[in-house]
């Protein structure tokens, strides 16, 4: 795997992936909307819409692997989330078919099971739950994955990433807190892994406190060097100067289950 694509590259999340896989991987072409701030004169960058075929097809040309991070990545109108995630997420995985690319990891989200309760631990086997248009959008992106895998080839790994960072900011993203330096280990496994046809990892590191079963991500070698745990007494003093949220302090997704949220949350409890 030499010659590797990250589309989203001028994210957030594409941006620390940047320096953490130029050692790994020899070759790294860039792609985005616009070029990062800060592109250096030894890195190749291509400008993309996702949604225009033609300029996904350049994208990945002559690329051996692809990191998908591209996308719409908060909740947005239907229309965006269409556009940039739905229809953008088909066209990389047809333009990777016509090119003949061997492996794509696909950034999913936490988001595709965000209406599970806290107090639930899950498998990547549990039934989707999605919390908004955007996690939707990640679940549809999940069954393309799965489709080019199995009719077309395509080793794909899609990583439900949790919140990737330097540290977990409040209580939930102590369930859910991914290191960076793990992220890194996760994209490796999907890209490097000789016998990969199709999986569903969760992306976290080490947290005590998850609500996901990760046991098929470890079986794949995945072994998380982050801990979320060393952050505790002080995320959960903070945590104590907010606001209540009674729809987002229950359910994985938070925020993104109180964003219009206009059910009746006792009846949703005793359903779940």
């Amino acid at each position: 795997m030499r010659k590797v694509l990250i589309t989203g590259a001028s994210g957030g999340v594409g941006t620390r992936l940047r320096s953490l896989l130029k050692p790994v991987y020899p070759e790294l072409v860039l792609s985005d909307l616009k070029a990062p701030d800060d592109l250096g004169a030894d890195e190749a960058f291509i400008a993309a819409d996702l949604s225009d075929m033609a300029q996904v097809e350049a994208a990945v040309q002559g690329v051996d692997g692809i990191v998908h991070l591209g996308g719409y990545s908060i909740e947005g109108p239907w229309e965006t989330i269409l556009q940039a995630n739905i229809i953008g997420t088909y066209n990389l995985f047809e333009a990777a078919r016509r090119h003949g690319v061997k492996r794509v990891v696909f950034a999913s989200s936490n988001h595709v099971v965000g209406f599970y309760p806290r107090h639930e631990t899950i498998g990547v086997d549990a039934v989707p739950l999605p919390d908004t248009r955007y996690g939707v959008s990640k679940l549809f992106g999940e069954g393309v994955a799965s489709l080019y895998a199995y009719k077309h080839g395509i080793g794909v790994l899609s990583i439900r990433i949790g919140n990737v960072g330097d540290a977990p900011l409040d209580e939930r993203r102590l369930a859910i807190w991914l290191k960076p330096a793990d992220l890194v280990a996760l994209i490796r496994l999907g890209l490097e892994s000789p016998e990969l046809v199709y999986e569903v990892v969760y992306g976290m590191s080490n947290n005590e406190r998850a609500w996901w079963d990760n046991a098929l991500a470890q079986s794949l070698g995945y072994r998380p060097e982050g801990r979320s745990e060393a952050f505790a007494e002080e995320v959960l003093a903070a945590q104590a100067k907010l606001p209540k949220d009674p729809v987002g302090d229950y359910f994985q997704g938070g925020p993104f289950c109180t964003d219009a949220f206009d059910a009746d949350l006792e009846r949703i409890k005793e359903f779940g």
